[in-house]
């Protein structure tokens, strides 16, 4: 088996994936070491929108943008207290290149569709792949083998190894067995993030959030941990999308990620986009909605309740996170919303809504109900209702009965009228975690004193390098133009060891 590389690379999700493409594109001897059976990390899971500005798309569609806009406009996402947090210089850099990412990807054999608007961007940015997020995967693993990059999964990295304090290599478990292999020009960190990780999350952001999964399970933070542990610093670690309440994935995949990722049927999907009706086109959206995006706020403010898997009510639904944090106190993590036909009614039609992406789909009772039987569910009875979720029924009742007695005292509407809608399993998860290693416009991963840490890069959520990159599209976006650049910079250093 072969163990030294130019580049090694560890993790084999997008931005993983995009240096190591990059890099073998340009003539280095690249491997990448992914832990997991497969390849994909979370941007295999994700909706696959890549935001950028003065695209050849938005060229194409008549639409005028440009740098400054972009800057200003990604600023207005985070709530002050976080973006004022923000690495400006770093992430004004990233956003000059997102044009040239996309264009990229378009000259692999990538098509999009769009751009699609996200408010507050002034104008359409969003550029979503056909048929989704698993396209970027499989199309980057294709070009990976045709540029003669290596792959080993299953293989987790367990320790960098250094020599007179240069990075030189990682140690690895292949087949069980401890393995290093040698890196000439450099070892990427390209990992993942660490919503699912107890340990980081209980140490930067508070032990109450410690038992609060992420969306992806497999998001340990394991590049983190092995960057710090030879002396990296790690910045906005506290910083994290969620938690938030949202309901449990589907089981099978869904009708997005069986098309095919490549090939002429998407071709052939691309070019009749145009000619979609709008309401085939919302059917579409409505589907991403209810499968990814989480239910409003506004529900709860309204009269809907949270209930455990018991039938009992366990916290105040319309205070977050405190409410986030009670869900992962329940039985099995999960609860259900729960609510009668007056809201059935009011969040069957504008401007209530269950679920949105702001400006371009919104999603009402009835299209969860159609598209999501396996969490939506209309009744007649409370006894139906308690029967398909396996609730106590009488402990239901006696929840209803107590909630109802609360509002009277208060001038509240009542929750007694048939027929009722349970929504659920659904869970409080973290989305995304903003902390990363810090580093350079070289990526090179720094130290404590902001000094480079030879022979350690990282990129996507491993290095955002303290930027806030909230909205839609801008996670991915950073993960290939990250890796992308990163493959281009190490094929022009000519210091190797």
């Amino acid at each position: 088996m072969q163990t030294d590389y130019d580049v090694i690379v560890v993790g084999g999700g997008g931005s993983g994936l995009a240096t190591a493409v990059s890099a073998a594109q340009h003539g280095l001897n690249t491997i990448i070491l992914e832990k997991q059976p497969e390849l994909g990390g979370s941007t295999g899971i994700a909706v696959g929108t890549l935001t950028a500005n003065r695209t050849i798309i938005q060229e194409k569609a008549g639409i005028q943008d440009t740098l400054e806009a972009h800057i200003e406009d990604a600023g207005m996402f985070a709530p002050p207290e976080t973006e004022k947090r923000n690495n400006n210089d770093l992430r004004r850099w990233f956003l000059s290149h997102t044009g040239d990412t996309l264009q990229w990807l378009i000259d692999m054999g990538l098509t999009f569709y769009g751009p699609n608007p996200e408010p507050p961007n002034r104008v359409p940015r969003m550029h979503n792949v056909i048929p989704g997020a698993k396209a970027y995967i499989t199309i980057l693993h294709a070009k990976l083998v045709h540029y003669g990059g290596a792959l080993l999964t299953n293989t987790p990295v367990v320790d960098l190894i250094q020599k007179d304090k240069r990075v030189i290599g990682v140690c690895a478990l292949v087949n069980g067995q401890r393995k290093n292999f040698i890196a000439r020009r450099g070892v990427v960190l390209a990992a993942g993030d660490y919503t699912n990780s107890q340990k980081l999350i209980s140490r930067f952001k508070g032990e109450q959030f410690s038992g609060i999964e992420g969306i992806n399970p497999h998001m340990k933070g394991d590049g983190h941990l092995l960057a710090e542990s030879i002396g990296a610093k790690l910045v906005n670690m506290d910083i994290t999308y969620g938690p938030e309440l949202r309901f449990i994935a589907p089981k099978r995949h869904t009708f997005q990620q069986l098309l095919p990722s490549q090939g002429p049927l998407v071709r052939v999907i691309s070019l009749l986009m145009p000619y979609i009706p709008r309401f085939v086109m919302n059917m579409f959206l409505r589907r991403l909605l209810v499968t990814w995006q989480h239910p409003e706020d506004s529900l709860f403010s309204d009269g809907a309740i949270l209930i455990n898997q018991k039938g009992e009510r366990f916290c105040d639904e319309k205070i977050s996170p405190a409410r986030e944090i009670a869900i992962a106190r329940q039985p099995g993590k999960i609860c259900y919303i729960l609510f009668d036909q007056r809201l059935v009614k009011q969040y069957s039609q504008w401007p209530n809504f269950v679920s949105t992406a702001p400006k371009i789909a919104y999603a009402y009772v009835a299209d969860y109900l159609k598209l999501r039987p396996d969490i939506a569910v209309m009744a007649n009875t409370i006894k139906e209702i308690a029967n398909h979720a396996n609730i106590p029924q009488s402990q239901l009742l006696q929840t209803l009965e107590e909630t109802n007695k609360e509002r009277l005292t208060q001038g509240k509407p009542l929750l007694k009228d048939s027929p009722w809608v349970l929504l659920g399993p659904a869970k409080a998860y973290f989305t995304t975690t903003e902390g990363g290693v810090a580093i350079n416009k070289h990526f090179q991963a720094l130290n404590k004193h902001d000094q480079p840490i030879p022979g350690l890069y990282a990129v996507g959520q491993n290095g955002l390098g303290g930027q806030i990159l909230w909205g839609h599209g801008l996670h991915i976006a950073w993960a290939i133009t990250s890796g992308r650049l990163l493959g281009e910079y190490l094929a022009e250093r000519s210091d190797t060891h």
